[in-house]
């Protein structure tokens, strides 16, 4: 009887996802950032969660990189205005100025980059650029690789050392980003990547011998979704003959095969990948990363579309009917935190402490696999 009942629920979703048009996607990501940009309509205004903090913070900065991939496929001026707005009024500088070596205040210099580079000439973008690049030649100066403690810098950061790097010419960007991932990779903690596996432990304190209650590793899924979506960044702007982009190549199929291996029936992944019995559930903002970086991935030839595309057609259909709710409200969002124990309960109606995060790892997914169906029907 279970057979027969999980059979008729494949068959209901297949015939859903079948259904799904690139527009009906589009509609749904409209619909999760119109809610948002009308509870925050003034993108300068700084956060109150426990403490006031500038909307140039890491939360913020991944809401826009989400906003910039929506206006590559809805070229509403609204969405550059605010943009521009919010990054006019931080002088397009990171957060805490140009001495910091926190990847999470170097975040927001992604956004900023990509809006330089979309409205200044030439000779322009260095003096519009000049905080952000004098802020990573500080870092560089140091000579030290071991800022990346946690796994979530990686997609902070590193993406915008390879802005740069590409913005420039000048290769030092590109091999100092490297160094460091590397350092986080194999070293830090003994190597926060497991090669074996391809699930990557968040910091050190989660590195074996440290389990979950039921004897599993804890690999957490934001964490994991952060170094996906940073892969993806990186290789984005690199060519696929780039010794860097074949050495990055080589971990994402790695993260992708696991990934892949650990979904949920309905779609999601627990918020502790292989531990369901110990704060298990759906969660957003990881399926949201991982939905990104598979229909990434399927769209440059890099995963088989015959095992990947279920997977992500089931990342979607959890996303679109089960998480965004009828005003774009997202629920299962787990809010800020470091393992799958925090900000707990996640559940459809809890709101978690920043809701920009979540919004922002929603539109990169979404827009991805609108690009994914998009290339389909032009096939």
């Amino acid at each position: 009887m279970k057979k027969i009942l999980f059979s008729l629920s494949m068959a209901a979703c297949c015939s859903w996802l079948s259904a799904q048009e690139p527009q009906q996607v589009l509609n749904v990501a409209q619909r999760v950032n119109n809610y948002f940009m009308q509870k925050y309509a003034d993108p300068t205004q700084p956060t109150f969660v426990k403490k006031v903090r500038p909307s140039s913070l890491w939360t913020r900065a991944v809401y826009y990189e989400g906003l910039m991939a929506l206006y590559d496929i809805d070229p509403d001026v609204r969405y550059t205005d605010y943009t521009d707005r919010w990054a006019n009024f931080h002088q397009w500088t990171p957060r805490n100025g140009v001495k910091t070596t926190d990847a999470d205040d170097q975040c927001c210099g992604q956004t900023y980059l990509m809006r330089i580079q979309a409205t200044t000439t030439p000779e322009q973008w260095k003096e519009r650029a000049r905080f952000v690049i004098e802020n990573l030649d500080n870092q560089m100066a140091t000579g030290r690789t071991d800022y990346w403690t946690w796994i979530d810098a990686i997609q902070m950061a590193m993406p915008l050392y390879f802005q740069v790097y590409k913005l420039t010419g000048d290769r030092r960007y590109a091999d100092y980003a490297m160094q460091m991932y590397r350092w986080t990779r194999n070293e830090c903690g003994g190597g926060l990547f497991n090669k074996k596996t391809g699930f990557w432990w968040r910091d050190k304190d989660f590195v074996p011998p440290y389990q979950e209650q039921d004897g599993n590793n804890c690999y957490w899924s934001r964490g994991d979704g952060w170094v996906y979506a940073a892969l993806v960044r990186v290789m984005d702007q690199l060519s696929p003959k780039d010794k860097y982009y074949k050495e990055l190549k080589a971990d994402f199929l790695s993260m992708s095969r696991a990934f892949a291996s650990c979904q949920r029936e309905d779609g999601f992944w627990n918020v502790s990948l292989v531990s369901p019995v110990t704060f298990g559930g759906k969660e957003t903002t990881g399926t949201s990363l991982f939905l990104y970086g598979m229909s990434w991935g399927m769209r440059k030839g890099l995963l088989k579309t015959k095992e990947y595309k279920p997977v992500a057609d089931r990342a979607w259909k959890a996303l679109a009917t089960e998480s965004v709710h009828p005003n774009g409200f997202l629920g299962y969002v787990q809010g800020t935190g470091k393992q799958p124990s925090d900000s707990q309960p996640v559940t459809y109606t809890s709101i978690p402490d920043f809701e920009d995060f979540g919004t922002g790892c929603f539109l990169l997914g979404a827009v991805e696999y609108y690009k994914l169906l998009f290339s389909f029907k032009i096939d």
